[in-house]
């Protein structure tokens, strides 16, 4: 496998929407998610019943079984992860700050640590946001038109940075990004690839390949959210700098 931990070079302004979006992610994990994660569902929640129903639970006796596992952040994310058979505008924004374990969370704020502060830089903070809750919103859309009936919830902020992924693409073609190999026993070494390579081995083969095997099902990994995401996020940049909207302009 092989894991990119870094990328050069960088911008010398601070990133300060991409940390902002950083701690708010970790904030969100840390005060809301884990303290429901500890806590079991309440058995008078209204959306107990929509929740079981949706899992298939229909007998007094599953329904019993079932609830011991039920935690309070099931239902929390029932409600604001982003259900394509029952959408809402509420939920389509909030499920990006929603994330299924600390590995999930993880992986995605170092995504956005190593290629958020470059597009920032060429954004500026303002118009980064609005790129990057722009490219989300894109991803869930495009997650949610191969899965129209589903009552999975999808949550998680890669869609998004899916979309600031894109616009690394677009805009920095020459940068180098640091990547740990791990192919244990034989080879554990760090090297500097190109971006575009890093960046396209994450859309082809971690994304579209089985994305495609999957016929635009969804399984354990939204798929098509990365893809919708990085396509949005290739559109918006291809966009603002045609329209002359970026800070700074490619050499």
């Amino acid at each position: 496998m092989f894991l990119p931990f870094g990328d050069t070079p960088n911008p010398r302004v601070t990133a300060y929407a991409n940390w902002l979006l950083i701690g708010l992610n970790i904030a969100v994990f840390i005060g809301i998610s884990l303290p429901l994660t500890l806590s079991r569902a309440d058995p008078s929640d209204p959306l107990l019943l929509e929740y079981l129903r949706s899992h298939g639970v229909r007998g007094l006796v599953s329904a019993r079984e079932l609830l011991q596992q039920i935690s309070s952040y099931d239902l929390f994310v029932f409600r604001y992860g982003f259900r394509p058979a029952e959408p809402s505008l509420t939920s389509l924004f909030s499920c990006m700050f929603l994330h299924g374990g600390w590995m999930h969370l993880a992986g995605n704020m170092l995504f956005l640590y190593i290629f958020g502060n470059n597009v920032e830089a060429r954004l500026g903070a303002v118009g980064y946001l609005l790129v990057y809750l722009t490219s989300g919103v894109a991803a869930t859309l495009f997650f949610a038109l191969f899965v129209p009936g589903s009552q999975v919830p999808l949550v998680g902020a890669s869609g998004a940075i899916s979309g600031v992924l894109g616009c690394y693409f677009l805009w920095f073609p020459r940068n180098q990004v640091k990547t740990f190999i791990f192919l244990f026993p034989f080879l554990m070494t760090t090297v500097l690839l190109p971006a575009r390579l890093v960046l396209g081995v994450y859309l082809v083969i971690d994304n579209l390949l089985p994305f495609l095997a999957n016929g635009g099902a969804s399984g354990g990994v939204a798929h098509g959210a990365h893809i919708g995401g990085f396509l949005g996020g290739l559109g918006l940049a291809y966009g603002v700098e045609h329209w002359g909207l970026v800070r700074h302009r490619r050499r």
